[in-house]
Parts: structure tokens; C-alpha cells; sequence
């Protein structure tokens, strides 16, 4: 089974001919060259393909994208606001390497507990980023600022951090 990482979201229709924007964080100006499908995730666990016609970028953080089949703008608001996944070799080749959300699929290792689970999600907020990681069966969200990293493992994909005392509690209890 491949591993699918979300890139962003299909954030508006654009024109009459079914152009979508797609608002992504892969940390740089990307036109997704040399990508072919983008996924769209329809019930949990369930990505349907969607075929890349062209692509031009907008901005760092946006680009129009034509996806094959959506040819009208109802057919693109019919897809609106779905988060857009990348097969896990196209998101290696198109994420920025300083960019947060390269660090989906590191092992987070805190100083004073140890391996705490693998980083799920990354959810970028004005001054700092949250990991989402499972430690046992609990959801724990994890900052990742100044304070709280020790350093990035790009090689062995580790994220090292030393948590605030207390905060590994709230989940594990």
C-alpha cells in the first residue's frame, strides 16, 4: 500500500473551464513538475486519483491547477474543500527540505521520554508548528518552536525536542 501525505487544500474554483486553486505547504514555488495524479481522500482511508492536465503557479503558496474530467466550475466546487494528498515519492521530490511539513513520517524523540510516536500531521500556526503523533492509542499534539526543539535528523528522520514537563502526561493519562 502506498503512503499518502497531505499537501494542502483545493481552496476555490478559478474561471468558467473547472481551474482550481490548490493552497499548499510544501514550502517553495512548485508547479508539481513531474507529478502526474494528485489524490483526493473521498471517506477515511479511501484516495481517489485525480489525473493533472496542467498546473501554473500563482504564488509560494498557491497554483492553478486543471485536473482531467473537471471541466466546468460546478464540477470543481463539487471537489471544494477537499485535502489534496501526494503519493509518498512525489511529496519527497516536491517538499521544500526546511519546509514543516517534510517532517510527516519522522520518529519524535523526546529527552526525557524517549521515542514517542511518528509524526501524522503537521498543523502550521502563526508562531509556532503542531506534530500530530499517536503515543499508544492517544491523539497528542506536539509543539515544535524555539523552545521545545533540540534538532531535525534529516538522515536517520528523526525529530528530537525536549518537551515541556507535564505535557506528555496529559496524553498518556
Amino acid at each position: 500500500m502506498s503512503n499518502y501525505f497531505s499537501i494542502g487544500k483545493l481552496a476555490s474554483a478559478h474561471g468558467l473551464q473547472g481551474e482550481l486553486i490548490l493552497r499548499h505547504s510544501l514550502g517553495k514555488r512548485s508547479a508539481l513538475k513531474g507529478v502526474t495524479v494528485i489524490f483526493l481522500e473521498e471517506r477515511k482511508n479511501s484516495f481517489i486519483p485525480y489525473f493533472i492536465e496542467h498546473v501554473k503557479v500563482k504564488d509560494h503558496e498557491q497554483v492553478f491547477i486543471k485536473l482531467e474530467g473537471i471541466d466546468t466550475k460546478e464540477a470543481a466546487h463539487k471537489l471544494m474543500p477537499a485535502q489534496v494528498f501526494l503519493q509518498e515519492e512525489d511529496f519527497k521530490q516536491q517538499t521544500a527540505s526546511s519546509a514543516p511539513l517534510a517532517l510527516l513520517g519522522f520518529s519524535v524523540v523526546d529527552a526525557q521520554h524517549g521515542t514517542l510516536g511518528t509524526v501524522e500531521e503537521v498543523i502550521e500556526m502563526p508562531m509556532q508548528v503542531l506534530v500530530k503523533v499517536f503515543i499508544g492509542e492517544n491523539e497528542a499534539l506536539l509543539p515544535i518552536n524555539e523552545q521545545t526543539l533540540v534538532k531535525v535528523d534529516k538522515k536517520n528522520q528523526v525529530v528530537h525536542v525536549q518537551l515541556p514537563d507535564g505535557l506528555i502526561e496529559l496524553y498518556t493519562s
